[in-house]
């Protein structure tokens, strides 16, 4: 395949730094129209930069949803986009995260600085740099730092399993009763993202996860009853259920706190009063738009903090949870920067499940599933929740019934580790 020079402002043919030219196809019609980069991980390798970083870049300069998949090798931008036009974007992404500030050489690693800085340090002049953090996929080089591409294909590749091995299932399974084609509730509340998968299974292990995942209590504009799930979706019942809530909320943002952030006063707390509000807005209208919350946290001063990330899990889902998450997934990436802020949503969901609606309590394993699908949480953090009990956010009682809940999601993600490194 014919390379060109990565910086393409220099003509010589004789210069030594040298890439593919990006190639992408356009797959799909209409709403489902996508461009598929066929070689992004060469040209990644040669400018010694994760694909997902590059992917990434282009979905924020063009404002399209991405997909990374990178145990498949498969990195897709949402819509049409030309094959030159990508190749200017990665000539603005060589010039901010790549090109050494001093000399203009390609021959860069990113390096996260202990205060928080992204540099490029350079192997050919000995300079370091810094890279502009004001751009977003800054944000997303310090939430995925160099080096942990190996631990995310890891993560990649356990779901790219689950997928090929619910194939596999659906396949022999339709052999076996003569039957083809896909089920119709397999494409409920189905996202773009090839890797957002929540049915999915590679085991008698995940297979019991989904399995009990269908005997949840249906949405209430459903209106079936199910014996000994039914909910009483009556006004006088959620007005109760709100209430309680309201009242859970409050003792919760003000005992749930870290000891090291000064509380409140009771009558001034921002999350109470973000709480409050959700609670109104989906009273008087039913629903509350993500962006409309994004602007309320903002106008309390609470979007940076994690402490709003235990308020949403508490508010924004009710019994439809499970197919609720990838609605509201972009709201909570937005939210979630770090791990402490992934703790308290863990924190709010174990309330809002334990407490809160513990009807739901079967349904751990398939939230916790769907959350990490989502990329709302990452393995470490959900396995240091699940190893041990705590009284932070509901009673120990509550909190040791909600981990043994989870056991079948926590085992199978140590399972599929221990598989990832045999095969290494």
């Amino acid at each position: 395949m014919a390379t060109i020079n990565i910086r393409r402002d220099i003509t010589d043919p004789f210069y030594r730094y040298k890439m593919e030219r990006l190639q992408s196809k356009i797959e799909g019609k209409g709403n489902g129209i996508k461009s598929v980069i066929v070689n992004l991980s060469s040209v990644a390798q040669s400018l010694s930069r994760s694909p997902q970083y590059v992917v990434k870049f282009f979905g924020f300069e063009l404002g399209a949803q991405v997909t990374a998949n990178p145990s498949d090798d498969r990195y897709i931008i949402n819509g049409a986009h030309e094959a030159s036009k990508l190749q200017d974007y990665l000539d603005t992404f060589i010039v901010k995260f790549v090109l050494c500030e001093e000399c203009k050489n390609p021959e860069t690693d990113l390096k996260i600085t202990k205060d928080g800085h992204i540099i490029r340090d350079c192997k050919a002049c000995g300079q370091r740099t810094n890279v502009d953090l004001r751009h977003k996929l800054s944000g997303y080089i310090l939430k995925n730092p160099p080096g942990k591409e190996s631990s995310d294909s890891k993560k990649g590749s356990k779901k790219s399993k689950i997928k090929s091995k619910k194939s596999e299932d659906k396949t022999e399974k339709d052999a076996e009763n003569g039957s083809g084609g896909n089920s119709d509730e397999d494409k409920n509340g189905a996202t773009p993202d090839a890797e957002n998968d929540g049915d999915a299974s590679d085991d008698e292990l995940t297979r019991r996860i989904q399995q009990e995942a269908k005997e949840l209590p249906k949405a209430s504009q459903d209106g079936a009853k199910d014996d000994g799930w039914a909910i009483d979706m009556s006004q006088d019942a959620i007005d109760r259920r709100a209430q309680a809530l309201a009242d859970s909320l409050s003792r919760v943002v003000v005992a749930g706190g870290d000891d090291e952030e000064e509380e409140e006063e009771a009558g001034d707390n921002p999350y109470e009063k973000l709480g409050a509000w959700i609670e109104e807005e989906k009273k008087s209208k039913g629903s509350v738009d993500d962006i409309e919350i994004y602007k309320k946290c903002v106008d309390l001063g609470i979007e940076k903090k994690h402490k709003t990330l235990q308020v949403l899990a508490q508010t924004i889902f009710d019994e439809g949870i499970v197919k609720q998450i990838p609605i509201r997934a972009a709201l909570l990436k937005k939210l979630i920067i770090s791990e402490r802020h992934q703790r308290a949503f863990l924190g709010g969901t174990e309330r809002f499940i334990g407490k809160d609606h513990p009807e739901l309590i079967k349904a751990v394993p398939t939230v916790l599933m769907t959350y990490y699908n989502e990329d709302l949480i990452t393995e470490d953090v959900v396995t240091k929740w699940g190893s041990k009990a705590s009284r932070k956010y509901v009673d120990t009682a509550t909190s040791k019934k909600v981990r043994k809940a989870a056991e079948p999601f926590l085992t199978w993600l140590a399972e599929a580790e221990s598989e990832d490194e045999e095969e290494e």
